[in-house]
């Protein structure tokens, strides 16, 4: 029998870090574990990124009571992943807002991706048990929309395909920050098992284009200064190029998933090993890569069965 999925059995609680990255905005990280972030407008709050669970919301909900008592009115999802949606209705907000891309994805496969991220990740769905189902925005939009907290305009925009097709960013003007979600991490394993690794580079240039002060990532932690985001941003262009170059030249020849992994893993080791959910993380990226060198534009489904067929392969 195949060994476990790395991340099956990390069960160690992480320290959560509450972080201002700007007047009025915040980043809340813990140690690698998905981050959520928070814009204080004049008379309510936006939240970005919900938790995996109501009860995993309960403690960014925790940390935002320490800082404002103005009552949640907007949850912003960047994209449709398990641990980042399925704790939206613990906020209670009127608005829940996501791309148009990232609603079909949820249709298309959100069940899916909830059966296979809580098999492979138990630790991060805590209090399981009260989700209420799959979370289904109540706003959408294509390419970009401003949403007005009183005064302070906050612009929501699809820059490009990079961590899923339905990736989106946060634009904070009069702060100059950006909450990323998962497309720039910070010292943290990007998941790419749903990702465009071709698309990814050009995405980050355009996340780049905006010069911010600080970003609020999808993991690892809040990144203030203008260095500091520099330097997050083009360890995450590594990081991408890095995982699909081995894969792609395997694929060329002929060569099997085996032989990625293998391919992959002589190239990132020795660079990525300490970051944060590497191993859990690794054999997802190989096969998207490997994939994606041979044609495959979408990536495929993730279930429970594939998730185990995967790595059964890959464990020869």
């Amino acid at each position: 029998m195949a060994k476990a999925f790395a991340s099956q059995g990390d069960m160690t609680e992480k320290t959560i870090s509450f972080t201002e990255v700007g007047e009025g905005l915040w980043a809340f990280t813990a140690e690698g574990d998905p981050n959520s972030g928070i814009i204080i407008g004049d008379d309510s709050v936006m939240i970005v990124e919900a938790q995996a669970t109501p009860r995993l919301a309960q403690k960014v909900i925790e940390k935002l009571r320490s800082v404002t008592d103005k009552p949640i009115s907007h949850v912003v999802l960047t994209h449709y992943h398990a641990v980042r949606v399925l704790g939206a209705s613990a906020y209670g907000a009127d608005q829940i807002i996501m791309g148009d891309t990232a609603r079909a994805m949820v249709v298309e496969r959100g069940q899916e991706d909830w059966d296979s991220e809580f098999q492979r990740f138990p630790r991060l769905f805590e209090g399981h048990e009260s989700i209420p189902g799959l979370t289904w925005p109540t706003t959408t939009f294509s390419e970009g929309m401003s949403v007005y907290l009183g005064n302070r305009r906050i612009d929501l925009m699809h820059l490009g395909r990079a961590h899923t097709a339905g990736d989106i960013v946060i634009h904070v003007p009069d702060q100059n920050v950006m909450f990323t979600g998962d497309i720039v991490e910070d010292h943290s394993a990007c998941y790419c098992g749903d990702g465009h690794f071709a698309d990814w580079g050009d995405t980050l240039d355009n996340i780049a284009s905006f010069d911010v002060d600080a970003i609020a990532p999808g993991r690892g932690d809040a990144l203030i200064g203008k260095e500091a985001v520099e330097r997050a941003i083009e360890s995450t262009r590594d990081f991408v190029a890095s995982t699909y170059a081995p894969a792609a030249k395997v694929a060329a020849r002929g060569g099997s998933l085996k032989e990625a992994w293998n391919a992959v893993r002589a190239a990132c080791d020795p660079k990525f090993a300490d970051y944060a959910i590497y191993e859990h993380c690794l054999p997802f990226n190989v096969a998207r890569a490997y994939d994606e060198a041979r044609g495959i534009d979408t990536p495929r489904i993730w279930t429970a069965q594939r998730d185990l067929d995967m790595w059964e392969a890959l464990q020869g």
